[in-house]
């Protein structure tokens, strides 16, 4: 398992003004494998409030996830349903690997695989509350506004740098992009349909933390 990772700043709220002033410095504790549920459902849930960070040359950015989806084994709108293909290989790997790929041809969408090796089944990574690296989030998306930075799983990849070259990344390994460990308490996490899906769209697999100022997704979803 990774070592524990020492960031710069953390914050303690989620309204946008507070994020603007950090405070002490954290320690984020890598996610091992065993920290994660092999359940795609619980796992959604379980990731609510965990961090992403993604280590380039440039500098390292990070944030809370604060909301996910879940695309469970048998799930018609789940990218594994077709079966294993070149393309969602990595959705089959052992819980816990990165699975990237382009969304409707426009942006980059990462998820985390979340069954045991060989099942295929994913949880989408819907937006981030930024942590670290705020500066370098704001050049790559083009935009000031911190809950404009990572609120939705576009614009998460953007702001972490993440496209195809992080596809099948172990993200509970020592990769330059990893999961970590809470640093504050979640709050209460709401449950919704997903967004923007045909198939299975009344299922209540979406996951986010109530209240959060960096969520995707009409309002009436979000509360």
């Amino acid at each position: 398992m990774p070592a524990r990772r020492t960031a710069p700043a953390t914050y303690s709220r989620m309204s946008e003004m507070t994020l603007t002033t950090p405070t002490s410095a954290f320690t984020v504790q890598p996610l091992s494998r065993a920290d994660l549920p092999v359940d795609t459902v619980a796992m959604a849930r379980a990731l609510i409030g965990k961090t992403l960070t993604h280590e380039r040359p440039e500098g390292r950015a990070s944030g809370r996830i604060v909301e996910t989806e879940a695309y469970p084994v048998g799930d018609p709108a789940a990218h594994a349903f077709i079966g294993l293909t070149n393309r969602n290989r990595s959705l089959f790997r052992e819980r816990g690997h990165a699975y990237v790929y382009l969304g409707y041809g426009v942006s980059w969408l990462a998820n985390v695989s979340s069954e045991s090796d060989g099942i295929g089944a994913g949880v989408l990574l819907r937006a981030l509350e930024p942590l670290e690296g705020i500066e370098l989030m704001r050049r790559r998306r083009g935009r000031e506004r911190l809950a404009d930075l990572a609120s939705g799983p576009g614009k998460l990849c953007m702001a972490l740098d993440i496209h195809r070259g992080q596809d099948g990344l172990d993200l509970c390994g020592d990769s330059a992009l990893w999961l970590g460990q809470a640093v504050r308490p979640v709050g209460e996490i709401g449950v919704s349909v997903r967004i923007g899906i045909t198939k299975a769209a009344d299922k209540p697999w979406r996951f986010f933390e109530r209240g959060s100022a960096f969520l995707s997704g009409p309002r009436k979803l979000n509360l």
